[in-house]
């Protein structure tokens, strides 16, 4: 199969699972189908899937990635000793393990196409994901609290495991609170990476964005809680900040200046 011909198989098997979407015709143009698969993998609840569609949707996955670009940890330069600043695609680096801000269900976003970080890690990594955070969240029961993490496989992730953490909502006055608890959500994902082996780790920008965490202040607490970690556990662990924005990679680089 080439990638058109992957990338119809996989919309076929989903509309034919989900018969309240069965009337949808599938697009002519390759970005609209991909739209359509991306729309069809949000909206999908945990279910169990054959082995001939995750052989297919891993070959497509892993080509549209690859067709991204895919930076190395090796190609970037440090900031300052073992921090590196990238501005990128998250779901394009290869190093042992990156952060995901995700919501307290721990699923992965359902809005079909929302451009947030937790639905393209979800998006690119694959349905089995999804599934896999559904086992760990019977399993414990209730829903992830905030400033907590948990590890999981990064399946059609070029990196090792994926690192999911729920942020603070700031909503109103930035409180000490929203401060301690989004210290706490870095702390607890680099307790993670090191106590499974992870020699490398790709922080996003927790908390800000619709979360509401003010971006300045966000990095701040991110780059001193790496900071002391590091120093206190004697932690050799590289850690890259990720950005996004323009803005935050300004903010970054005025920080790690």
């Amino acid at each position: 199969m080439n990638q058109a011909e992957r990338r119809q198989y996989l919309i076929r098997t989903l509309l034919a699972e989900q018969p309240q979407y069965g009337e949808i015709e599938i697009p002519e143009d390759p970005q609209g189908q991909k739209d359509l698969l991306r729309a069809l993998m949000n909206v999908r609840m945990p279910a169990p899937l054959t082995q001939d569609y995750l052989k297919i949707e891993r070959e497509y996955l892993q080509e549209e990635t690859a067709a991204k670009g895919i930076t190395r940890l090796e190609m970037l330069t440090p900031a300052d000793g073992d921090l590196y600043l990238w501005q990128g695609d998250i779901t394009t680096l290869a190093v042992d393990a990156i952060v995901n801000a995700a919501n307290s269900q721990m699923l992965g976003c359902f809005r079909p196409l929302h451009n947030c970080e937790d639905n393209c890690v979800h998006s690119a990594a694959g349905l089995q994901l999804r599934n896999y955070c559904n086992t760990l969240m019977k399993k414990q029961g209730f829903e992830e609290p905030i400033g907590q993490a948990k590890i999981t496989p990064a399946f059609n992730l070029p990196c090792k495991y994926v690192l999911h953490t729920v942020g603070p909502i700031v909503s109103g006055r930035l409180t000490m609170e929203h401060r301690r608890l989004l210290a706490s959500s870095y702390r607890a994902c680099l307790e993670l990476a090191d106590a499974n082996g992870c020699a490398s780790v790709a922080f996003c920008c927790i908390s800000t964005g619709v979360f509401g965490f003010p971006q300045k202040e966000a990095a701040e607490i991110a780059l001193r809680t790496v900071r002391d970690y590091k120093n206190t556990q004697h932690s050799p662990i590289k850690v890259i900040f990720n950005v996004f924005k323009d803005e935050d990679l300004a903010i970054y680089q005025s920080l790690l200046r």
